[in-house]
């Protein structure tokens, strides 16, 4: 039986970045969403693969402001032969005097626990659920707000830390997750606490759409066209 293209996206993301290498001990973030259900299914399905080298662990980051996993995810995660365990962080806690809460700060927080989780119990790789989207709007907001030709990498090794960060949905377009998703009944839940505040990430998901159509394929073209640079034709 042949496997979702989503999984096939995958494994070609990971052999083309060499994301997981024999020996990995791999923490994966599940957040309750679509993107990493999916990066959980995928990994469950892929221990059972008689080449299989490397060990995962999911963890979910639990704050005052997010929910523990959705039972049903729960279940869901169960009859795939993995669980989740919940972390909780003192986000609102942690908050300094004068200074107001956001999604950056919430991020920032919940990301600090993953790197110390992941030191603490041996980890050497965290799997985040990233897409090309992501990849994309991100390039555009530092373009735009920062005047950085910088993104999330697929690959990212930290230099003070002894644990890298990986983006195995790197190609994988989230039109190809909401179909898989939908095809496959997740119970997804995405963040809807009374300090959402990310206008300009929405904005320019709207730019994004507006500059490629909606097309998949100009998609692909804008990430891969972060691979082939030639700085003969830049300032």
């Amino acid at each position: 039986m042949s496997q979702p293209l989503i999984f096939s996206l995958i494994d070609k993301a990971i052999f083309d970045y060499d994301l997981i290498k024999d020996g990995d001990k791999i923490l994966i973030a599940a957040s309750g969403g679509k993107d990493s259900t999916v990066l959980v299914e995928y990994f469950s399905n892929r221990l059972r693969r008689p080449t299989c080298n490397f060990s995962i662990e999911i963890v979910h980051i639990e704050t005052e402001i997010t929910k523990p996993i959705n039972p049903e995810l729960a279940s869901l995660f169960s009859s795939w032969n993995v669980e989740a365990k919940n972390v909780k962080v003192d986000v609102l806690g942690r908050l300094k005097e004068g200074h107001k809460m956001s999604c950056y700060w919430c991020s920032t927080q919940r990301r600090t626990e993953l790197l110390n989780y992941a030191i603490q119990h041996g980890f050497n790789k965290i799997a985040l659920g990233h897409h090309m989207d992501d990849i994309l709007e991100t390039l555009l907001m530092n373009m735009l707000e920062k005047a950085e030709l910088t993104t999330m990498p697929p690959l990212l090794n930290y230099e003070k830390y002894p644990v890298s960060i990986i983006r195995p949905l790197c190609y994988v377009q989230e039109s190809t997750i909401i179909e898989h998703a939908k095809k496959s009944g997740y119970i997804s839940e995405t963040c809807t606490c009374d300090y959402f505040e990310n206008g300009f990430r929405k904005q320019t998901r709207k730019l994004l759409e507006e500059l490629t159509a909606g097309d998949s394929i100009k998609k692909e073209h804008l990430f891969n066209s972060l691979k082939n640079i030639d700085p003969t034709y830049l300032p």
